[in-house]
């Protein structure tokens, strides 16, 4: 329902912005206005150009109104709740907030709700709610697991998803729909929707999963018209590796990074992994001990405390440079930070600018972000990420539909807390995007799964969470249910972690168990920039001393491989096919003259509508090697089914290694690959029959299991300080897995672990994309005497994977001196 906006309203915000000495924006004036008539909808502009005062402004102006004659009353219920991805924005958007509400004369809090609040402040906001509160998906759902929570958001007048860009195609995004389908059904038209959102390729869609067209409420995206100005500087090697090798390439740039952070007030430098962060901070201390105490690092396993103090330097400006992941992508108010580098490809564009974005974090100003390549490949993915910035192509997020784990936990959220009715909650589940197309049977089955365990469970009592009393609610009676209950809420599966600490006492950091349990007592490492001495594994307690050893390993953490996004690999291509062609246009195909040079003499360079295909024999065996540029994730899928299809004319055994350029199968006997190519090698007909037979989709499924096992509640991770090990949880999801599968195949949690694999893992809508266009290309067929300087990466790879870093170093030196010999 809209209602008349008064001038005079959106006066006082105009008014406001100039006592700051600025001027509101169109786009921020515009979203005042629609959300003070009633709208939800979601503001999307650039990083930096004041989004979070589009939507706190008419917060409070709303109030003013109300209440025209006591602007200054106090404890007025929680009004806005507002969600962050992470917690480390919420400094930026509380001092935001605090600085409005001081400016206007207003009496209201603002409350910050995470896993870091302190119990004795969680127990202040429940008895007397701040006005505004921010907080995160989970945390919220922990407020709703809460006796009473109705009274607690009973004035609520919005919630407002920043960065929903972040959350959406996440399952974290599915609790935040969840809990707005519960909200609205609390709150009916008294409450609104918006989101903050970087722009990306599916804006309408993201708007839908957000406030679904279903419900009875006017929608809008405003958008800033505004774009941001990126300059994207490459920092180029002196001498290009002809053969490239991943990882290799970086740390030899070390050198020309070193004067971009003399050269700058303050630089932050994304790298894509926990233990590539660890290893650029050690090496830069390395190469120039003067940086010592000017320079920090920032990642996710690092204690809070040591992150609060980085952010805390970042703002203050004490600190010339960060070596941080995404752990700082968003949030911290970073106004000193002036200049960003990026080691390695970022694999999509939105990453890319999102990081550019923390420099020149004001309206108008211009982000700066240097590219330092680790390969001499990704100088093909710098160009191809300058044509995709300049022609404005952002990737769009996939949001997650039908996540049965994230609603059989949700439904026993509400049960822990006072219980809800079958139909009254039905009814807001299908109002959301990811919901909507549930059945009757589907909700049965669910409330099924929570009351009883199911078909396959129901002789064990601990699968009995939930009671359907005599008036028809579902609750939860047993305190022990609860507890664990709270405990286990949340999206976010991470691998089993153990503490870092040191003998003497004091809390380093967290470490996943699986690195730990490869470390024998007296074994060195780094962690945080410090080297450290594993001692002994106590508990989930791994202790440790300080060390003075030079060398040691680094820890790395599953999950660091990220997916190219299909905007990138198009790009990709274009950018190969202008090194084909010698359209130097920019400085990074220029420097890879002498590798075009040679692949072109010892085989080809493909065009757009050409796939390249080698084959060739050394004393490893025989290497078929495709470059269909796709990414790791399509190559993972198409490398499998390929081998697959190969196979049925022959009985091989492959070795299969791939990159985001291609992938390699490896073979002790010939390949019958001609014959294979002219059978339908890349036909799309058969696909789902062909992928499960050949990547054996069990095994896949299985591990992806885990993760809705712990998810959906089957698993229950243990107590703080007592959680379970990792090798008990995998038998535990895989005893859950087998015995779903054999006595309830139809159970839609193992059904969700099938299709999860399928559409985010394999990616099987755009590898049929990937196969029709490779059927519309002509293939390059070329034999070479030996490997190419496209092949040589991911034989490294390869080889990456079965032997030590030192061990691999001279490896590779030994095979490049082979190579580079005509």
């Amino acid at each position: 329902m809209s209602h008349q906006v008064p001038e005079t309203l959106l006066k006082t915000g105009t008014d406001w912005f100039e006592t700051r000495g600025w001027a509101p924006f169109p786009f921020q004036q515009e979203a005042w206005r629609a959300y003070l008539s009633g709208k939800s909808g979601l503001v999307n502009a650039p990083t930096g150009s004041g989004k979070t005062y589009s939507l706190i402004l008419p917060i409070l102006l709303e109030f003013l109104r109300e209440h025209p004659d006591r602007p200054t009353k106090a404890n007025n219920g929680l009004r806005a709740v507002w969600i962050t991805p992470i917690r480390a924005l919420t400094r930026e958007i509380q001092g935001a907030a605090e600085r409005a509400i001081a400016d206007l004369g207003m009496k209201w809090r603002v409350g910050v709700r995470s896993g870091d609040t302190k119990t004795g402040e969680r127990t202040k906001q429940r008895s007397k709610p701040p006005e505004i509160l921010i907080t995160t998906p989970e945390s919220l759902h922990l407020l709703m697991a809460s006796k009473g929570y109705e009274k607690f958001f009973g004035d609520l007048r919005v919630v407002v998803c920043d960065e929903w860009h972040e959350l959406l195609g996440t399952k974290r995004g599915v609790l935040v729909e969840l809990a707005l389908s519960r909200l609205r059904g609390l709150r009916g038209t008294a409450f609104r929707t918006w989101g903050i959102s970087a722009t990306i390729g599916n804006m309408d869609e993201a708007l839908d999963v957000l406030v679904p067209p279903s419900l009875p409420t006017e929608r809008t995206i405003i958008r800033s018209g505004t774009l941001k100005q990126t300059e994207m500087v490459t920092v180029l090697p002196d001498e290009i590796e002809t053969f490239p090798w991943s990882g290799h390439l970086g740390i030899k740039l070390l050198e020309k990074v070193v004067p971009i952070i003399y050269a700058s007030g303050s630089t932050l430098i994304f790298t894509n992994t926990r233990s590539q962060c660890e290893i650029w901070y050690q090496r830069l201390l390395d190469f120039d001990p003067e940086l010592s105490g000017a320079i920090a690092m920032h990642h996710g396993s690092i204690s809070r405390e040591l992150r609060d103090w980085v952010e805390d330097a970042l703002h203050e400006g004490t600190l010339q440079a960060v070596v941080c992941t995404s752990s700082l992508d968003l949030g911290v108010d970073f106004r000193p930070v002036e200049t960003i580098v990026q080691i390695g490809s970022p694999k999509g564009v939105a990453r890319f600018l999102q990081r550019a974005g923390r420099s020149g974090h004001r309206p108008g100003a211009k982000s700066t972000i240097h590219f330092v390549p680790t390969n001499s490949l990704e100088l093909l993915e710098a160009s191809a990420l300058r044509r995709c910035i300049e022609e404005q192509v952002i990737e769009a997020r996939i949001p997650y539909i039908r996540s049965f784990d994230v609603l059989v936990q949700y439904l026993v959220t509400l049960a822990v807390s006072g219980g809800f009715r079958r139909d009254e909650v039905l009814a807001e589940v299908r109002n959301t995007f990811c919901f909507a197309s549930v059945t009757d049977e589907e909700f049965a089955w669910c409330l099924d799964f929570i009351t009883t365990g199911g078909n396959s469970l129901g002789a064990y009592d601990e699968f009995h969470k939930v009671i359907r009393d005599g008036e028809g609610v579902y609750r939860v009676e047993s305190k022990r249910v609860a507890m664990m209950h709270r405990m286990s809420i949340g999206a976010i599966v991470s691998e089993t972690t153990v503490m870092l600490k040191y003998m003497t006492g004091g809390y380093i950091g967290s470490i996943e168990e699986y690195f730990i349990s490869s470390l024998k007592p007296g074994d060195t490492f780094w962690f945080a920039g410090r080297s450290l001495k594993f001692v002994k594994l106590k508990g989930t307690d791994a202790l440790v001393k300080r060390s003075n050893a030079k060398k040691g390993k680094v820890p790395s953490w599953r999950g660091g491989r990220m997916q190219l996004s299909s905007q990138l690999s198009e790009f990709l291509r274009r950018a190969m096919e202008q090194l084909k062609l010698e359209d130097y246009h920019d400085a990074e195909l220029t420097k890879l003259t002498p590798l075009r040079n040679i692949q072109m003499r010892r085989s080809a360079v493909p065009a757009t509508d050409e796939l390249l295909i080698e084959y060739f024999q050394d004393r490893e065996g025989y290497h078929l090697v495709m470059y269909p540029c796709e990414g790791r994730g399509i190559h993972e899928g198409l490398s499998s089914l390929v081998a697959y299809r190969i196979g049925q004319f022959a009985p091989l055994t492959f070795t299969i290694a791939m990159n985001d350029y291609g992938f390699e199968l490896l073979c002790d006997q010939p390949i019958p690959i001609e014959e294979a190519l002219g059978s339908g090698l890349f036909d799309a007909t058969d696909l789902t029959h062909d992928l499960n037979a050949g990547i054996n989709a069990t095994e896949m499924a299985k591990r992806r299991f885990r993760d809705i096992a712990a998810i959906a509640g089957l698993i229950f991770k243990g107590y703080p300080g007592k959680q379970k090990k990792e090798k008990h949880l995998q038998s535990g999801s895989q005893l859950f897995f087998d015995v779903f599968t054999d006595y309830e195949p139809g159970n839609l949690l193992l059904q969700q672990a099938y299709d999860e694999i399928m559409t985010f893992q394999l990616q099987e809508a755009r590898l049929r994309d990937a196969l029709d266009r490779i059927n519309g290309q002509t293939i390059l067929f070329k034999q070479p005497t030996k490997a190419t300087p496209f092949s040589f990466s991911l034989i490294v790879d390869r080889l990456r994977e079965r032997i030590s870093s030192e061990t691999l170093q001279d490896r590779v030196k030994r095979m490049r001196l082979a190579l580079v010999r005509d």
